[in-house]
């Protein structure tokens, strides 16, 4: 049994609570952003990246724009130290991106992280220790003062360490746990930091916040960043930083109103790896950013090469229903939804829509190297006409008709429903050939001949029916009409409510055309036929035919009349051998 009672709120309200960051609809510009991939994610990972992974996966974060990036906590172990001397050793820092590392403010691990930086150029020193009042009690046994002390010590060696060596490194600070420490606390250490860092406009410390728990709906958490923010010493020279973990699923809310209360940088992980429920996911913060119009100054225009690139060197998978990057995320089953994203596709193509507005799909997929026949319409026993049209429209050029894509929807259906699977526009293809097109029994064209006449056309139809060559002979009021009444009148066919409909189905002097009919009969049933050829009155007649072979009872009728020509034919000639 389950026992709600053992559990109270783990977090801290600030003395007072300004909520007027609220008012924001969303952040007037992108954070600046640190991949803690390397460090945070990497920790949290089954098997950890080796060096070639890691470098493979710092090369890839540099390609798609990040200034910062966390690349380990070199005085952990030998492979953190090797990773960073390689990039050093190996000119692998450019002059625009800013390496991070982190250490505990402990003097003979902080020592050890500066001599694994010698040679770097711009890095940022990141410095932590844990403020939260659980880790106080149960962890370190200590005070307020002994733990804020901790915290001061380490932050003067590393300002002793980086003058010693005439480095311009940046400071960072956390106070780790910070959502479990009372902010009034976490803004008396972070103060105490900031007095020996004194930063300045042209060398800005970072004071950052993390959720290193996620305790509390996220307005508290921006309660409380708002707070640090209107009370931090130096604030004009600090960079206010959010570090969000996902522990309540509420990673990239927290970051998102974070920002909104006056942070300035987020730390966060692709796809929201880490430890336990993982970080805050990068690129569904700024694609968020992007949906809204706000360049987030991340490349993500080649979703699926990052997404290999990921899974392979972490052994995580991407799950199919993460924002933006799963693979379902853009795709539509249900009918409704995909006839909605069809008509607004062609809207936006048709009336050249500078601004995207389509429904179901916040973004352009092909922003992010998606594709919309692949990606978008996905068929299944749930689609519906407007998905199936679509889809065969983009992938074959093929433009059925309204009422036939009504028809062919349901010939599609029907067979996913039977096979229990999702249908591949190859199989889509297959299918329509197999019921629409070039239909050759109990008909099929052999040749056909036609002249106009004043205003009639006339001509003969050479048919193989069943099999037996026969020859019919027919006039109209066009040339389709001439074929359709010769075979209608020999056969005894009534059809009324044609519906017919053509158009080019490539390019070039050899193009196809693709001839449509819809002959409406008994009882207001319609057959549907598709003719192909490069001549579109041949495509057209291959059509008509396709559409009489798909009428039900069609074989029947055609049998009898074969029969009675035949009984007819044995009657004369025997009048003629008595005549005789």
């Amino acid at each position: 049994m389950m026992n709600v009672k053992k559990y109270k709120k783990g977090y801290y309200m600030p003395p007072y609570t300004d909520v007027s960051w609220a008012a924001k609809d969303c952040a007037e510009k992108a954070p600046t952003w640190c991949s803690v991939d390397l460090r945070d994610g990497n920790q949290a990972l089954i098997i950890p990246m080796n060096l070639t992974e890691k470098i493979e996966f710092y090369k890839k974060l540099v390609q798609m724009g990040f200034k910062e990036i966390e690349v380990g906590f070199p005085a952990a172990s030998e492979t953190e130290y090797e990773f960073l001397r390689t990039l050093v050793e190996k000119d692998l820092i450019p002059d625009d991106v800013t390496v991070q590392v982190l250490t505990q403010a402990r003097k003979h691990i902080i020592q050890r992280t500066f001599e694994a930086l010698e040679g770097v150029k711009n890095a940022i020193v990141h410095v932590y220790n844990s403020t939260s009042a659980a880790q106080r009690t149960q962890v370190f046994h200590k005070s307020k003062e002994e733990i804020k002390q901790i915290a001061v010590e380490g932050a003067a060696l590393l300002k002793e360490l980086t003058d010693r060596n005439g480095s311009k490194y940046r400071f960072e600070y956390s106070p780790e746990s910070f959502t479990g420490t009372e902010p009034e606390y976490a803004l008396e250490v972070c103060n105490a930091v900031l007095n020996v860092w004194k930063p300045a406009s042209d060398r800005k410390a970072i004071i950052n916040l993390p959720s290193t728990v996620q305790m509390s709906m996220p307005h508290v958490y921006a309660s409380q960043i708002a707070y640090m923010s209107q009370h931090l010493n130096y604030r004009d020279n600090i960079v206010l930083s959010l570090h969000p973990h996902n522990d309540r699923g509420c990673g990239v809310a927290d970051a998102e109103l974070g920002l909104l209360a006056g942070a300035e940088r987020i730390e966060g992980t692709l796809f929201g790896n880490g430890e336990r429920t993982g970080n805050a996911d990068i690129v569904t913060i700024a694609l968020n950013m992007y949906a809204m119009g706000i360049d987030p100054g991340l490349d993500f225009s080649n979703m699926p090469e990052l997404i290999e690139v990921y899974e392979r060197v972490t052994r995580m998978n991407v799950p199919p229903r993460q924002p933006y990057a799963g693979q379902l995320v853009f795709a539509a089953f249900s009918g409704s939804h995909q006839d909605a994203i069809a008509k607004g596709m062609k809207y936006h193509a048709d009336t050249c829509q500078k601004q995207w507005s389509v429904p179901y799909l916040l973004i352009d997929p092909e922003d992010l190297g998606r594709h919309y026949d692949a990606d978008v319409i996905r068929i299944n026993s749930q689609s519906g006409q407007g998905g199936v049209g679509y889809v065969m429209e983009q992938q074959y050029g093929v433009c059925m008709p309204k009422k036939m894509r009504e028809d062919f929807s349901y010939f599609v259906k029907e067979i996913s429903d039977h096979k229990h699977r999702e249908l591949k526009p190859e199989d889509m293809y297959h299918i329509f050939v197999q019921h629409y097109v070039n239909i050759i029994s109990p008909f099929q064209l052999e040749d056909f001949s036609l002249k106009k006449e004043e205003t009639k056309w006339y001509g003969q139809i050479v048919l193989m029916v069943n099999g037996k060559k026969t020859i019919l002979e027919g006039s109209g009021n066009g040339q389709l009409d001439a074929v359709s009444n010769a075979i209608c009148s020999t056969y005894g066919i009534y059809i009324y409510n044609l519906v017919y409909n053509e158009h080019d189905l490539d390019s070039g002097s050899n193009s196809r055309g693709m001839a449509y009919f819809g002959l409406t009969y008994d009882d207001r049933k319609t057959a549907w036929g598709v003719g192909v050829d490069t001549d579109i009155i041949t495509a057209s007649v291959i059509a008509f035919i396709s559409a009489v072979n798909q009428m039900e009872g069609i074989k029947e009728k055609v049998k009898f009349c074969q029969k009675r020509e035949a009984a007819y034919e044995k009657d004369i000639y025997k009048d003629g051998i008595a005549q005789h």
